[in-house]
């Protein structure tokens, strides 16, 4: 059973941030209206079988019309942060040159309502919507993409470096890479394998870029990227397993962290034959490793990996949810994911294995000595939501415990792990964000993946709060009431040091500042 909100609230440290994310692509709609451009991903959401039923992001939750009423229930939550992102075709349409107005106005408004509201930004970049004309010029395969994303970075930061609080330039590079250009589930839709390997380093290069121009401008927020993590477990005690996952571990994590936090790619890929993939001006990897003040983590699952090519790359549940049981793949793959025995499944068909969220940190933490502070920028889970109705009152209920339990233990785990004498006790844990505010355009999954707080119902787009809405509006007010009560023991507290506090004294009369049964206050 989860832990309480009472309980899990009196772990979170005092600066400790709790917030919800979104992306633009997934959640604005209005894909034609006010200036905005086609990005590759209209083209790819319009072919068939390209996206589950045949589903459209054309209106989504309709969030470029309704974001008053979206941070309404953001305020109502009490959430400290809201990570978003810039749908880079709605400010600069072609991805280079002139930049729209009224796009811009847009994100103007979020932010200032976001503001008024005591919510910080944290805005996000890329995240996964390239404007056309760049997709069809080569995409990330084309190195002059990354001088685009900063170039973008430069607009963004001149709107906007005032009010932002937390930059993240690019979301998952890995998902890019492996959906988009190797098995071509995601836009652009190429499906090359080792031939997309191009795009791992222009992405990284297009990071490290938008942070330098981040840096030029001088913008007070802090900066970082996120990457996703997934611990990787053999799937027996077979020598070839065990090669098997440490490959996906280079091909998934490292090669994606490491020219980051350390300034060079793994030894396996630089020794590889498609390494040529990867040559790159020397430069190249001083402007990628630059200093950041965060790396953001998105952690959702382990992968369980075997050797060969088995049936499939992935368990029948994911290549269900995605709608591709990519038997395309299968005679060439030399490694599959294998499902988990006796475990709970999303409704991606992911493993809900929460203890594995402290494997990921302990990981990072033995790799990366260097490591900044750690932000979960992405946390969460899709599962059938059922729909209660009073009939007394037409109120609706969604009762999403599994939802709610994954959260908290999650949650749990990461701050355990990083608690002093945790299994990842070096990592610096700022903050861990949800994954998602509400339900939206789940990419290939369409609207059949419900990972919001917030259910929408995508005919009528009415927003219900779930439980799992109200199970963290609790978590956050009881956090409210844990930080009240240590400020006032704190202020009840009279140093030893301070000469009319000892003059002040009665004798055997007690230690001043404890409370009837001698505690002393919280973290002394």
């Amino acid at each position: 059973m989860h832990t309480s909100a009472k309980e899990l609230a009196a772990t979170i440290p005092s600066a400790f941030t709790l917030g919800v994310a979104t992306a633009a692509f997934q959640i604005e709609g209005a894909l034609d209206e006010d200036g905005r451009g086609p990005a590759g991903w209209d083209v790819f959401a319009a072919k068939p079988g390209a996206i589950v039923d045949g589903h459209s992001p054309a209106v989504s939750c309709d969030h470029y019309h309704r974001m008053p009423e979206d941070v309404a229930l953001m305020k109502e939550l009490g959430i400290d942060s809201y990570r978003f992102s810039l749908s880079w075709p709605r400010i600069q349409p072609d991805g280079s040159g002139p930049v729209n107005r009224a796009g811009l106005d847009f994100y103007d408004r979020l932010l200032d309502e976001l503001l008024a509201n005591g919510i910080s930004p944290m805005v996000t970049l890329y995240h996964w919507d390239t404007p056309l004309p760049l997709d069809e010029a080569g995409g990330w395969l084309n190195r002059d993409t990354a001088y685009r994303l900063a170039e973008f970075a430069a607009i963004a930061a001149a709107a906007y470096g005032d009010r932002v609080a937390r930059w993240v330039t690019i979301n998952e590079p890995a998902t890019v890479t492996t959906n988009g250009y190797a098995l071509g589930l995601h836009s652009p839709g190429k499906a090359e394998f080792a031939n997309g390997l191009p795009t791992v380093h222009h992405q990284l290069l297009g990071h490290g870029l938008a942070l330098q121009v981040l840096r030029a401008s001088n913008v007070p927020g802090e900066i970082g990227m996120s990457n996703v993590y997934s611990p990787m477990v053999a799937h027996s005690g077979n020598p070839l397993d065990w090669m098997s996952a440490g490959a996906m571990d280079v091909a998934q994590n490292r090669l994606y962290a490491d020219p980051v936090l350390t300034g060079r790619y793994p030894d396996l890929i630089r020794v590889g034959k498609f390494f040529s993939s990867f040559e790159h001006p020397d430069e190249d990897m001083a402007i990628i490793s630059q200093p950041m003040d965060f790396y953001g983590l998105n952690y959702y699952m382990p992968t369980r990996v075997a050797a060969g090519a088995g049936d499939s790359p992935v368990p029948a549940a994911m290549a269900e949810a995605i709608g591709d049981d990519l038997s395309a793949a299968a005679p060439v793959a030399p490694l599959h994911i294998e499902p988990w025995p006796d475990t709970e499944t999303t409704a991606y068909g992911w493993p809900v294995k929460p203890k594995y969220m402290a494997v990921a940190l302990k990981e990072m933490a033995d790799r990366y000595p260097n490591l900044p502070p750690v932000i979960i920028t992405e946390g969460g889970a899709s599962f059938e939501d059922i729909i209660v109705t009073d009939k007394s009152t037409n109120r609706r209920f969604i009762p999403d415990e599994r939802r709610l339990r994954y959260l908290s233990d999650h949650l749990g785990t990461a701050l355990q792990a990083t608690a002093p004498g945790g299994v990842a006790q070096k990592i610096d844990l700022r903050g861990y964000y949800v994954w998602s505010l509400m339900d939206n355009f789940e990419w290939s999954g369409g609207y059949k993946q419900p990972f919001g707080l917030v259910h929408v119902d995508f005919e009528t787009l009415e927003r219900t709060p779930k439980a799992s809405y109200y199970w963290l509006q609790e978590l956050l007010e009881e956090r409210k009431l844990v930080a009240a009560a240590e400020a006032a023991v704190a202020a009840a507290v009279v140093p030893e040091s301070v000469p009319s506090a000892i003059a002040g004294a009665e004798p055997g009369g007690g230690d001043a500042g404890m409370s009837d049964g001698g505690a002393p206050p919280r973290g002394f």
